[in-house]
């Protein structure tokens, strides 16, 4: 068969189950990108395309309209007994078209853009999933708690994390600055900008993001840049982390440079990755840990000062 014969067959049997839908009142949202996004009723069959959109759909209360998610889809637990429609690489296209969707919810940063171009070619609504900040959790809780049909968990959902994070906020947020490196990856090395998420925790903490300023959204900066930039808290993601975990090869390998402030007070930090870094109500277990790990380096500062 060829590619071309293929794909038509796919675009063809997707638009018959577009064409199977029942014409009603319609439920209308607006996406992460601005798009506008219409069902003709609540959505019944939904596949994630994202392991962080997995999580916000089981925390909307759609968990069992779920056919279909990517690997690394691990949380809930449940989530990982869903059937598989590819990665962040390679899409199925045709597991997805025979799970029968009658929505796909993507990532736009997550997903290659040949695999966003190939799913529009299916005629199946598209809901792009991007928090950006960390107010927009809860927005994206309520969105799809609208397209799902299940607005009452997902707004109580929305309503407990804004409480959350509104604590942590009045707790941390004008405590004495600490400066931050957040290190993504240490070959290269790589960090986060001010318009990352977690640049949005560091400041609800009261930390600075020693790098919020560049671009891109994940620079690459040098050793000698963050010597000169001397933080006071490195801090990393590591899966499982529950404790700072000096031991870790990227925290570890600091201590070449003992003058380093971070060094010097002991404050080098492991957070569990899934909780740090995905865009989810579990970001405020990572904020919750990294809130602490920044007051321990204040109490520090302390102690050397006197």
């Amino acid at each position: 068969m060829t590619q071309s014969v293929r794909r038509a067959r796919l675009t063809f049997a997707a638009m018959l189950i577009t064409a199977a839908l029942p014409a009603r009142a319609g439920i209308t949202v607006t996406d992460d990108t601005g798009a506008v996004v219409t069902l003709p009723a609540a959505a019944q069959r939904v596949i994630s395309v994202a392991p962080h959109v997995t999580e916000l759909l089981y925390a909307a209360g759609g968990g069992s309209k779920i056919v279909g998610a990517v690997s690394y889809s691990d949380y809930p637990p449940e989530a990982k007994q869903l059937p598989r429609v590819g990665d962040n690489k390679s899409l199925d296209l045709e597991r997805i078209v025979a799970l029968k969707p009658d929505l796909i919810v993507v990532w736009r940063h997550g997903n290659a853009q040949r695999q966003l171009d190939r799913l529009r070619e299916l005629h199946i609504p598209l809901y792009f999933s991007e928090p950006h900040r960390l107010d927009d959790i809860a927005v994206s809780l309520t969105k799809l708690g609208q397209l799902l049909g299940t607005s009452s968990t997902a707004d109580a959902a929305a309503a407990a994390y804004r409480r959350d994070i509104a604590n942590l906020r009045a707790q941390y947020a004008k405590r004495p600055a600490v400066s931050v490196f957040y290190q993504v990856w240490d070959q290269p090395l790589m960090t986060l900008n001010g318009e990352h998420m977690v640049s949005d925790v560091i400041a609800l903490c009261g930390g600075r993001n020693v790098y919020a300023a560049l671009q891109p959204l994940v620079p690459t900066v040098s050793t000698e840049a963050v010597l000169a930039a001397n933080p006071e808290a490195i801090v990393t993601a590591a899966p499982g982390a529950t404790k700072p975990d000096t031991a870790l090869p990227q925290l570890s390998a600091w201590r070449a440079w003992p003058r380093l402030s971070a060094v010097a007070h002991d404050n080098l930090f492991a957070i569990d990755g899934d909780v740090i870094n995905r865009p989810t109500p579990r970001i405020v277990q990572g904020a919750t840990r990294l809130c602490e790990d920044l007051e321990l380096a204040r109490s520090r500062r302390k102690q050397n000062a006197q």
